[in-house]
């Protein structure tokens, strides 16, 4: 592996560590691997593709989470992770067999990107259920962890409306004054990055919600204003919404998303400082997440 990280990076034995992040080119991801770069550490990028990167400190491995015998390259040199739990059911892997592999080859810390879902005891959706068994795992296995709990990632909406956005200048809501606080995906990177170069975080789990209650409705008007055209709210069935969804999200996501949507109408969502807290930094408002992705929503 490249050793030219000349930051914080740890060593051992004169060998310099590194920081494995799963998922590097994902939403989080790519912001966790930024973060720790800018921090001096070496970064062991894996996915599943090639990924290249000037940068010095940066390492990429082509591994997956679902085949094991990918990951000892992943973790060949590295002894803190950063890594995603289940987020689609359609794609879990096996827990205890990462767990297992990490701790084998010397991993010592994991900061883990979870859900605010494990927080309902008596929920059987999959989300929740497999997130709650990842995080028992990882408890269980003798690391230090901190566990990341986000509630809704303001890039969803970039799933649910991109489209209909760019060509109808349209969004298609059953319930568009229910209430959420959006969490900008560069805010949670930055926690991730936190916990995986200061002390202080070990055994800790963070609840993340966005600093500010805003209604769907007001949400579409930011990405408007972002993109400088207005865009029309159309209201339409939980029915239709869930199919909506469902084009590009599973099925029992879907209808957890119009539930949530159902039960917060007219509700201010929770809201959170957690962001300045940890980071020292105020967390991102939805407006500057809208001007920042404005381009996917163009036509």
């Amino acid at each position: 592996m490249t050793k030219c990280g000349t930051g914080p990076s740890r060593s051992t034995g004169g060998l310099v560590v590194a920081v494995t992040v799963f998922g590097a080119r994902g939403n989080v991801g790519r912001h966790v691997v930024d973060g720790l770069l800018a921090a001096g550490e070496q970064v062991r990028a894996v996915g599943r593709t090639p990924a290249t990167d000037p940068r010095p400190g940066f390492d990429h491995v082509r591994a997956d989470l679902d085949h094991v015998e990918t990951l000892p390259a992943a973790f060949d040199g590295a002894d803190r992770m950063f890594l995603y739990g289940m987020l689609d059911p359609q794609r879990p892997y096996d827990i205890g067999e990462v767990i297992a592999t990490a701790v084998a080859a010397g991993v010592r810390q994991v900061v883990l990107l979870s859900s605010v879902s494990v927080l309902d005891a008596d929920g059987d959706h999959p989300v929740p259920v497999r997130n709650r068994t990842i995080e028992q795992t990882i408890q269980r296995s003798g690391v230090d962890w901190t566990f990341l709990r986000p509630g809704s990632f303001a890039v969803n909406t970039r799933t649910w409306w991109a489209h209909s956005i760019r060509t109808d200048d349209v969004v298609r809501l059953p319930h568009p004054l229910a209430h959420s606080a959006p969490v900008h995906e560069k805010d949670i990177a930055a926690l991730a990055v936190t916990a995986l170069t200061e002390p202080g975080h070990s055994h800790q789990a963070y609840t993340v919600y966005g600093a500010e209650s805003l209604t769907l409705q007001r949400q579409v008007e930011h990405i408007g204003e972002a993109i400088g055209r207005p865009i029309r709210i159309e209201h339409v069935s939980e029915e239709i919404a869930r199919a909506d969804i469902g084009r590009t999200m599973h099925p029992a996501v879907a209808e957890a998303i119009v539930g949530q949507w159902a039960a917060a109408s007219g509700v201010p969502a929770t809201t959170s400082a957690i962001v300045e807290k940890i980071t020292g930094t105020p967390a991102h408002t939805f407006a500057q997440w809208a001007d920042g992705h404005a381009d996917d929503f163009r036509r």
